[in-house]
């Protein structure tokens, strides 16, 4: 707008501009012209007549929309736009002026209707750039305004529409934000409840009758249990469970759908640089969906991702950092982390490549704001750790960063010969391994425990984890040695002092042979087997209940009906198998008998049964057996039950349980309580003496608790008399400190386990008993496992060459792997070749090489690294064949791999059926391992076999191997009595079909013909 003097020089440049408010006459008050009208010669002539000094008018319109809209629109008092709005919202009611006023109150200035929440708010204002305070939660005038001057410039060519896939629009929506919408929700329903009970029962009402708990409990539990994100956590090794907590998915409540999300929302963003890894995602139908957070990444307060930059100011990288949301990266102009530097931290040169407002250019070094603070910085974890990731194509690179988080922690560890520098971070971050919460001396190790300064770590010894791998903690530390605070003090599973371990370095050759590595099997040395290099140990957990059922209590006992002795010589009194007893398929775990009698016993009888015991020919065998293809050791049994109808004898050994567990905590307080004493001691330089009877404090004639309460109270008032103000008595309050707390645990930990021995334990409804088995498995490599590196290059075993059988070198070292080829041009990761001559070198020279990601070391300093070691620049090196001893034809690269067994193991594979489970309507045999099936003989199969005119075996596959229930019988008996005779009858699916049509409405008869029918038909 622009205001104009009014004479008659400015008269005729004011024709056909547009007036901004309306133009009253200064002496009537008259109206002469409404807002926005528009200056013709008549308007000219009464705004000279007006005596007017000058008028505001729009200088130059652009776009009509608001002035049309406003010459349509004949409303003009705030009470007449109340009523049309009203009007709208509620087209059949008469308008009130109150009421009108009421309703838009209602809509938009309530903040218990709708609420725009910090983060909408902050959107608004970042948007509009506009300074609007955070607690306000609802719609403002200059929020319209602004929106609609949005709308215009966008009409007319100006600003951009946003992205939606950009992260500056996309935010995460954290676990504690989800868990806080269904609280809400239990709430509200909680509410709705009282409500009604308040207005049904108005008296007597009690807090108690109007509130249920339940109500919010069930949500919480729904979400947490059976919600659409909640997952059990994968812990195949320490990465996985890492990744798996690292993880970002659009699919969920309120997400997208995989069957109608696009191609653009799957798609790397350039948004995505630092905040989600462009390679980490699930091939199939997730890919895209569901991704990785960037190594740096964060989330700030408001649910957007960001990622730190360091500030560059005057050409200078300062040592400030600064985190960016996508929104402001992108008005932001930021050079890689690998621009050269002086020593100064000045630019070196006066041009450097950069992100520019979203766009990659060459700009002036003193424009330059930020820098990225690592060359890995775009990627996420599991993809941090490939080295020469910047030589791999995406596609591999994603399998390989897939493919380690399904690596199985094997029983000897090894860290690889190349590395990313990644691996320590990983390990330590994982939670599978023990760090030093403070730095101190290490004062006690045993393979159960580590005492570091005042602290007491305990370890975890084969535990089964998710997907039946084992954890199984050992100390990295020995005593008398300094441990720093957040240093491992004990390796996890899949680790090495500390780093991160998932293979074992392998020497592999790239060369076929008698093409047993055809379309990317593998050909593997004797030798990894014998010494045990990818052998890993597997857990496996088996339970059984004990429920109440119409006829009686079922029960776990030794005393099984038709079962030899010899099946249950591994049993104890229980029925439950001893711990170190080697298992196979159908070998009885746990004794458990279920009543069978055919019709419920009256009270009577069932006290008779309580008294005497079952006779045996009342119950049927229910026990828990090894299922096939599971063999392995007992590492533990636990058994849970309620204490309710406990015998004399069950009661007593219960009260000797308690009084056991009493005195193994009570050994363990006064060893605490010994140690503090020894600690202060050593502190005070002196003995610690009562400060009322002057006598030394000892803990070792404490009997019972309320003795070790006495001795804690002697020590508090000892140190608070004996240690003056200073360092001593901060070291002393520390000391009691840390020996407290644990004493406090112990007495949790006593507490808890005491309630349940006499209480009995938590148990699902229904369940009086519950007993569980831990079977260890011993799996070495065998033909059909799965082994990969870490480029994408998978492939099976297909054949284990005695050692001496595989190719070798002039000096006599045999190849332990012989990978083909041709899996390295098509697949396009050359990452593996420039490991495979890396880790060479570095086995050679003896030293680990690391090759961070987007950083690693030239092809230049490879050839070095080879030279230094004494080994071909190339490479490469003339192999022999094992079985004759002579010379390949060519020259063959080899070196050191870093090989990966993986979770796809062919003993879980593997599966065969003589006779098993069939469906009940189609009498034919289940499919799949899990349902211990047979395998599909189907349409396409039966053709094959017509073809060669293999009748017998077809009828036999259609009918006794299948579906005729008494053709099986038949054949059955005469394979017993030693006929070779078979008898097919008709299968029940045939009987389905006729079921079928006979539903609808044809009736189906089968019969046999006679001889006239049959001498008819043939004539």
């Amino acid at each position: 707008t622009k205001k104009v003097a009014v004479n008659s020089k400015s008269l005729p440049k004011l024709k056909d501009k547009h007036v901004v408010g309306d133009i009253v006459d200064s002496e009537t008050g008259e109206i002469l012209m409404s807002s926005g009208e528009q200056l013709t010669d008549e308007y000219l002539k009464i705004l000279q007549g007006a005596k007017l000094k000058q008028v505001e008018v729009i200088e130059k319109v652009t776009d009509f929309l608001i002035l049309n809209t406003l010459r349509e629109d004949n409303v003009k008092k705030h009470e007449e736009a109340l009523l049309k709005i009203y009007s709208r919202f509620r087209p059949g009611n008469p308008p009130q002026i109150e009421k009108a006023r009421e309703l838009f109150s209602e809509k938009f200035r309530d903040a218990a209707r709708y609420r725009l929440g910090r983060v909408g708010r902050f959107r608004l204002n970042r948007k509009f750039k506009q300074d609007v305070g955070e607690d306000v939660m609802t719609l403002q005038p200059e929020d319209l305004i602004n929106s609609i001057k949005y709308i215009l410039e966008l009409r007319g060519g100006n600003g951009y529409v946003d992205d939606i896939d950009h992260l500056g629009n996309r935010r995460v929506r954290t676990i504690a934000e989800l868990a806080a919408d269904e609280f809400r929700k239990g709430f509200l329903k909680l509410r709705k409840t009282a409500q009604e009970r308040m207005n049904i029962e108005k008296e007597n009402v009690t807090p108690r009758s109007l509130i249920n708990a339940k109500t919010i409990s069930s949500a919480i539990e729904y979400f947490f249990g059976r919600g659409e994100l909640s997952q059990v956590v994968d812990q195949t090794n320490p990465l996985s469970q890492l990744t798996h907590e690292r993880r970002l998915s659009a699919l969920g409540p309120g997400g997208l759908n995989r069957k109608r999300a696009g191609f653009e929302v799957r798609d790397v963003h350039i948004s995505h640089y630092g905040r989600i890894c462009p390679i980490e995602t699930p091939e199939g139908t997730n890919i895209g969906l569901i991704a990785s957070l960037g190594i740096f990444a964060d989330v700030d307060d408001y649910g957007f991702l960001v990622t730190p930059y360091r500030v560059v100011s005057k050409g200078k990288v300062t040592g400030d950092v600064q985190w960016l949301r996508a929104d402001e990266e992108s008005e932001a102009v930021i050079m890689p982390a690998d621009t050269a530097l002086d020593k100064n931290m000045k630019i070196i040169s006066e041009r450097v490549l950069a992100r520019a407002l979203s766009d990659f250019k060459w700009v002036d070094a003193k424009e330059i704001q930020f820098q990225d603070v690592s060359p890995k910085q775009i990627v996420g974890v599991s993809s941090s750790l490939i080295p020469f990731l910047e030589h791999d194509d995406a596609n591999r690179a994603l399998m390989g960063s897939n493919m380690q988080r399904q690596a199985v922690p094997l029983l000897v560890t090894e860290p690889p010969l190349v590395a990313t520098g990644m691996e320590r971070s990983v390990a330590q971050n994982s939670g599978m391994v023990v760090s030093a919460r403070n730095e101190g001396i290490v004062k006690k190790v045993t393979s159960t425990e580590i005492q570091v300064g005042d602290d007491l770590y305990s370890l975890r010894k084969f535990v089964g984890l998710n997907e039946r791998t084992c954890l199984n903690q050992a100390p990295t530390v020995r005593e008398g040695q300094k441990v720093a605070a957040g240093e491992v003090i004990a390796d996890g599973a899949a680790t090495h002092n500390g780093e991160l371990a998932l293979g074992r370095n392998v020497f592999v050759g790239f060369m076929t042979w008698d093409g047993y590595n055809f379309e990317d099997a593998v050909l593997v040395s004797e030798r990894l087997v014998k010494e045990d290099y990818f052998t890993s140990i597997h857990i496996d957990e088996f339970e059984i209940e004990i429920r109440e059922t119409k006829l009686g209590r079922e029960e776990f006992t030794r005393d099984i009906p038709n079962v030899p002795e010899r099946a249950l010589k591994n049993l104890d009194e229980d029925g439950i198998v001893r711990v170190g007893t080697r298992v196979r398929p159908g070998d009885i775990l746990v004794g458990k008998v279920a009543p069978k009698s055919k019709n419920e016993l009256s009270p009577e009888e069932k006290l008779l049964h309580a008294i005497f015991g079952r006779a045996g020919e009342d119950v049927k065998n229910d026990s828990l057996e090894v299922p096939p293809g599971v063999e392995g050791i007992v590492i533990d049994t636990q058994k849970f039950s309620r204490k309710v109808n406990m015998t004399e004898e069950e009661r007593q050994r219960n009260l000797a349980e308690i009084k056991k567990a009493e005195t193994r905590f009570l050994s363990r307080y006064r060893e605490s309580l010994t140690q503090l004493i020894e600690r202060l001691e050593e502190i005070g330089k002196g003995d610690l003496v009562d400060a009322t009877t002057k006598e030394k404090i000892t803990a070792a004639s404490a009997e019972n608790y309320y003795l070790c309460k006495l001795v804690r109270e002697q020590i508090l008032s000892a140190v608070d008399d004996q240690f003056d103000k200073g360092k001593k008595r901060d070291q002393g309050m520390q000391a009691i400190k840390a020996y407290l707390d644990r004493i406090d645990a112990f007495e949790s930990e006593k507490t808890k386990l005491v309630n349940r021995l006499s209480r009995g334990d938590e148990l699902p409804t229904g369940v009086l008993e519950m007993v569980k088995v831990f079977l260890a498995t011993k799996r070495q490599l065998s033909v059909g496992d799965k082994i990969a590196g870490r480029h994408g290059n998978k492939g099976v075993i297909a054949r284990i060459l005695p050692e001496e059988d595989m190719p070798f070198l002039q000096d006599g070292t045999t190849l332990d792997l012989c990978l083909n080829p041709l899996g390295v041009p098509s697949r396009m990761n050359v990452g593996q070749i420039l490991e495979t001559h890396l880790g060479w070198a570095a086995r050679v020279a003896n030293f680990q090489a690391v090759s961070p990601v987007f950083d690693g070391a030239p092809e230049s300093e490879i050839e070095k690294a080879l030279e230094g070691a004494g080994l071909s620049p190339s490479g490469k090196v003339q192999l022999y064949d094992g079985r004759t001893g002579e010379m390949f034809e060519q020259h063959t690269t080899v070196g050191i791999m870093y090989i990966l067994k993986l979770h796809h193991l062919v003993d879980e594979k593997v599966h065969a059926r003589a006779t098993g489970p069939y469906s009940l309507i189609t009498q034919q045999p289940l499919g799949g391992k899990a349902r211990f099936g047979g395998q599909r003989f189907g349409e396409m199969e039966v053709w094959a076999l017509e073809a060669y005119g293999a009748a017998y075996i077809l009828q036999e596959l259609l009918t006794v191997k299948s579906d005729d229930v008494d053709g099986r019988t038949k054949i059955y008996e005469s394979m017993v009595k030693g006929e070779n005779t078979l008898e097919a009858g008709t299968p029940v699916s045939f009987d389905v079909l006729c079921h079928e049509l006979r539903g609808l409405c044809l009736n189906v008869e089968l019969r046999k013909q006679s001889a006239e029918e049959t001498a008819f038909l043939s004539a």
